[in-house]
């Protein structure tokens, strides 16, 4: 039946896969990092205070001494391209474009930053996607980090009239092709050290505390993923928390007092991975790399080695593209046939 000749353009149906990431600032200066830590620091999934109590705080000694720090930070990783975790996601999509079919539309987004995540889906819709997969790529669930990104979607889609379908990736922290991809990747990084570490950690970013008595499973995930990492590696690892922000408790043992340690205990020798992050950023490459190396080897000892996210390597994206592709069962499938 043809639409009457009057009658608004209406694009062919299509399927949208979104990836979605944490954020980045535009830049890497103060004004610019100032703008995002706004925005990230005011999520109450981020931060679980009362408003009025710690928006004086953020508006006032926070984001008065904060940003100038962080832009030195970013600066330290800053490439040609911008962020790393930017340029990484971008890259992610880019390698995934044609992994699902002709009718499927993948693209990234930042749950703060840009690209937003409503002008991604909004795009989405124009272009004709009835459909659309979220994908945070966060492989242990966090409400900080997951919640938070499907929160922002699901605000977008209140606000259209004629909404498209939404589903959501689940946590993938236990996922077999996500093991996999791991234990090949750190095993080819592990091969390639000029140096036989004396203990491998993996480090995931913390979170206070309290958030597990909250219900919150991200503890129980990253030790699930590092339990089944280290079985596939055959081999022990140092379950640790990074990046701690504030004076509450924080999950522990924390990344950074525990590189300050091991030289005392005999161990000179470290390898560091990172299996909580999708893409190297801030944390991985300054917070780890730069300044976990300073902490270790002043500590006295005597090699230290990051081994890099999965990113956009070839195991990296195949083992997105078998999750994807698994979540998007039924719809890819209906839209074959429909074709």
């Amino acid at each position: 039946m043809q639409p009457p000749a009057d009658h608004p353009a209406i694009p062919a149906p299509r399927i949208g896969v979104l990836l979605v990431n944490l954020g980045t600032p535009d830049a890497a200066n103060a004004r610019s990092v100032r703008r995002y830590l706004a925005e990230f620091l005011s999520d109450r999934r981020v931060v679980e205070l009362p408003r009025l109590l710690w928006q004086p705080i953020l508006r006032g000694v926070v984001l008065t001494t904060r940003p100038r720090k962080s832009a030195h930070a970013y600066q330290q990783v800053w490439t040609e391209a911008g962020s790393p975790l930017a340029a990484i996601t971008a890259r992610q999509a880019a390698a995934l474009r044609d992994a699902f079919g002709p009718g499927v539309t993948v693209d990234y987004a930042m749950r703060y930053g840009r690209p937003a995540i409503g002008d991604r889906l909004r795009a989405m819709k124009d272009a004709g996607c009835e459909r659309i997969l979220l994908a945070p790529l966060y492989p242990q669930y966090c409400a900080a980090t997951t919640a938070t990104a499907n929160d922002q979607a699901f605000a977008v889609l209140a606000a259209m009239r004629w909404q498209p379908a939404l589903r959501t990736l689940p946590p993938y922290h236990d996922d077999p092709a996500y093991i996999a991809a791991l234990t090949a990747s750190v095993t080819q990084g592990l091969a390639a050290l000029p140096f036989a570490p004396d203990a491998v950690i993996a480090s995931f970013h913390g979170m206070p505390a309290r958030t597990l008595t909250l219900g919150d499973p991200y503890h129980c995930h990253c030790r699930k993923t590092g339990r089944l990492l280290a079985e596939a590696l055959g081999r022990e690892l140092i379950v640790t928390f990074q990046s701690r922000f504030g004076r509450a408790k924080w999950l522990e043992p924390a990344t950074d007092t525990t590189l300050a340690a091991l030289p005392g205990r005999g161990v000179k020798r470290v390898a560091v991975v990172a299996p909580g992050f999708s893409a190297d950023c801030l944390e991985t490459l300054e917070e780890m790399a730069i300044r976990g190396r300073e902490t270790f080897l002043e500590a006295g000892g005597t090699d230290f080695a990051y081994l890099p996210c999965l990113n956009d390597s070839a195991g990296g994206v195949a083992m997105l593209r078998t999750i994807l592709q698994r979540e998007l069962a039924g719809w890819t499938d209906a839209a074959s046939v429909e074709r």
